[in-house]
């Protein structure tokens, strides 16, 4: 008797091993999984915010120097680098209209510059179309 109750001892310490390591499997699974999905969550996130400080930063940029070249031509509105950079960078965000009257006030200025003249006419060319 003493035998069949080592015997039975023996078997359900090796059960209960055997459960423990499955459990433990499950667990080591369970935490490697939370731990991959947090991980991959934090790099998209990661990912995405500097793409959005970079779009916001630029605006702001642009938004900075048409301020302070549109400052430069209130004192000196005649100023050649000032209405030269404005009217590019409105040609550059849409603003057309803006940078022709910018562009032809630079054909009256300087009528000598044949690139200005140029890019005036393909500017009222690409609008017309």
């Amino acid at each position: 008797m003493a035998s069949s109750d080592s015997d039975y001892l023996v078997q359900r310490g090796k059960q209960i091993a055997r459960k423990k390591r499955i459990v433990t499997y499950i667990g080591l699974v369970s935490f490697g999984g939370s731990m991959l999905f947090g991980g991959v969550n934090t790099i998209k996130q990661a990912w995405e915010k500097p793409k959005q400080a970079v779009v916001q930063s630029v605006e702001s940029e642009f938004q900075k120097q048409i301020k302070g070249y549109e400052l430069v031509l209130q004192r000196e509105p005649n100023n050649q680098t000032a209405l030269e950079k404005l009217s590019i960078i409105r040609l550059n965000s849409g603003d057309n209209q803006g940078a022709i009257a910018l562009m032809e006030k630079l054909v009256k200025l300087h009528p000598d510059r044949q690139d200005y003249q140029t890019v005036l006419a393909n500017t009222k060319k690409t609008i017309g179309k």
